[in-house]
């Protein structure tokens, strides 16, 4: 080979390069009229020159295949490779043989020294090179297809990359990155509605919390044979809403002693059955506007649920109210009931009827009691959210004064367990909030809305502490066991110590109520996000949606507002000088389900 001269060419790294001078150093004129100087040692000389200009270092045809046949088994250096292929040895010649030997399918070695590479690794590297270049060609019409909105079905296994995202199960998407999309779970969401790979309705949030959505199937005993009171002859009525499907709860008044029965879920529910540690898992019903998913099996419900059956079992727990509105002589039993199920509606016709009209007495003087303890009384607008038919429904809900007497009653029975439980050392889960910093009354939408962000989220302990949000000092969540988990723990060892045998002990408690409250969190989460999602999807199919919402918090032309019949709030712009609880009318100006936004304009 030749020694480095002015028009040389040269391979510096995998780049053509032209010497335009020889000195200490080696200057370059690199691909793009850039400049370099580097060391003797750093190039490898291809052709002496002259070169004038790297662009005429051209493409060029020759005999590829007869010259690797040719020299099987043997080697050469550059300037013969490139005659033999070529039939000549230019810098433009030279450039394209060794682009030959780069490329490492025929050829390989280094410009001294070019050698044939075997038949075999050749016919494999052309085998695997073609099929790259065909899975490349795929994936580009693949994300054509993707682009345009328009796959077919065998795009869909791919795209379980992106439902991955879009389910918060990894975090990154080469499909997103192919389309230069910021990869998120929200863009991965609109990739697949776009795509139609999921429906313009999909609810992520059940899947994206790892929510168990499966229906628990277990075999259910039969109820044991025990002991139970019979009242059969009390009336007993289970107040609820209309489409109520799992009633756990009902009450009754004998004389001057309330009632307040419940569905006797641990007779067969036991601690550390099959069914229990699921349940305690679920921690909760899961209930979404399109479906309800139990943590019980739908069989215990058919059994217990109060009015479901002609006959129904329940624990029953008796108190009378003290002059101030506190419950005494408390007493637990099993028992058996006939229940009559009636609305809030049906029963809001009979407050004036005994026994309601005693019943709404009493729990007036009850609400009256913890009132003056503090409790806060705030009311804001609520709704009730329905998928049927695929069609999304929001109802108002009516403010009956028959579920405020309701309310009142169950935490009269909720107060009434926690004072027996501490009587008799039954370790339980306690409901406790810690009071506001500053506590108030509020008497308006905003006041009650802003004072409502002061408290302080409930907590399951096992040391009883008082509940500020309800005016009480002690408290349990005791009438829902079809529901909730807590509820049935409870239960549970109630049963315990009303048979004789030994409750499980407070670590235990409290292990078990640590498992259960996950889930029931993970469940409310998705609720509020699953109920925000279908608001949103009822506002985008009804595009000349508009209504009234109230002014409920204000920051100079920024205001938070309610929107009653939507039971929704929202972030707007008014310009306008609307105070505190005045109502305006607005209209959504964009919806953006994914991201579970949606942006009002005033009118």
């Amino acid at each position: 080979m030749s020694k480095l001269t002015t028009g040389a060419l040269v391979l510096y790294k995998i780049r053509p390069a032209r010497i335009t001078e020889v000195s200490d150093k080696i200057s370059l004129e690199l691909e793009g009229g850039k400049t370099k100087r580097v060391r003797d040692k750093d190039v490898v000389l291809l052709h002496p020159g002259p070169l004038s200009n790297l662009n005429q270092l051209s493409a060029q045809q020759g005999e590829v295949r007869e010259t690797w046949e040719l020299l099987e088994g043997g080697a050469t250096e550059i300037s013969e490779f490139s005659e033999l292929i070529y039939g000549d040895y230019t810098p433009a010649t030279a450039w394209a043989a060794w682009q030959l030997v780069a490329e490492g399918i025929y050829f390989e070695g280094e410009p001294g020294a070019i050698r044939s590479r075997p038949a075999d690794l050749v016919d494999a590297e052309i085998t695997a090179r073609e099929q790259k270049a065909a899975e490349e060609q795929s994936w580009s019409e693949f994300i054509q297809r993707v682009e345009q909105g328009s796959i077919i079905e065998e795009d869909r296994k791919a795209l379980g990359e992106v439902e991955q995202l879009a389910l918060n199960r990894r975090t990154s998407s080469r499909i997103l990155q192919a389309l230069g999309i910021q990869e998120s779970p929200v863009n991965a969401h609109r990739l697949l509605v776009r795509t139609g790979y999921w429906s313009p309705n999909e609810n992520p949030y059940p899947r994206r919390a790892g929510i168990d959505m499966t229906q628990p199937e277990y075999p259910v005993p039969p109820l044991p044979e025990e002991d139970r009171r019979d009242l059969t002859e009390l009336a007993a009525f289970a107040i609820d809403d209309e489409d109520n499907q799992d009633p756990d709860d009902a009450i009754s008044l004998e004389g001057e002693r309330i009632w307040v029965h419940v569905a006797d879920v641990a007779a067969l529910v036991n601690p550390d059955s099959p069914m229990d540690k699921d349940a305690r898992t679920r921690g909760a019903n899961l209930y979404l506007p399109d479906q309800v998913v139990p943590m019980l099996p739908q069989a215990i419900t058919d059994q217990l649920g109060l009015g479901l059956q002609n006959r129904s079992p329940a624990l029953s727990i008796g108190f009378t109210l003290s002059d101030g509105g506190e419950p005494q002589d408390i007493e637990i039993s099993p028992t058996w009931l006939k229940v009559e199920r009636i609305s809030y509606a049906a029963a809001e016709q009979r407050l004036q009827e005994p026994p309601f009209a005693t019943l709404l007495a009493k729990s007036r003087l009850y609400r009256k009691r913890r009132m003056t303890a503090g409790a806060a009384f705030i009311q804001l607008p609520e709704v009730k959210l329905k998928v049927v038919d695929h069609q999304v429904e929001i109802h108002p809900l009516p403010r009956y004064e028959s579920r405020e007497m309701i309310t009142d009653l169950m935490l009269m029975a909720g107060e009434a367990i926690a004072r027996y439980c501490q009587e008799n050392d039954i370790p339980i889960p306690y409901a406790t909030q810690a009071p506001p910093d500053e506590p108030t009354v509020p008497e308006d939408l905003a006041g009650m809305y802003a004072y409502r962000r002061f408290f302080k989220p409930t907590q399951i302990k096992t040391q009883p502490e008082p509940h500020a949000g309800l005016g009480l000092s002690v408290y349990t969540r005791t009438t829902s066991p079809l529901r909730r988990y807590s509820d049935l723990l409870t239960h549970q060892q109630l049963r315990a110590h009303l048979s004789g045998t030994t409750p499980l002990d407070i670590h235990v408690i409290s292990e078990r109520i640590a498992e259960a409250e996950a889930g029931s969190m993970a469940n409310r989460k998705t609720e509020r996000l699953s109920n925000n999602h279908w608001r949103l999807i009822y506002l985008r199919d009804h595009p000349d949606w508009q209504g009234e919402a109230v002014i409920v918090a204000k920051d100079g032309e920024r205001a938070s507002v309610l929107i009653p019949e939507l039971g929704m709030d929202a972030k707007i712009r008014i310009k306008s000088q609307a105070g505190l609880n005045d109502c305006i009318r607005l209209k959504p100006r964009e919806i953006d389900p994914p991201d579970l936004t949606c942006y009002f304009r005033v009118l």
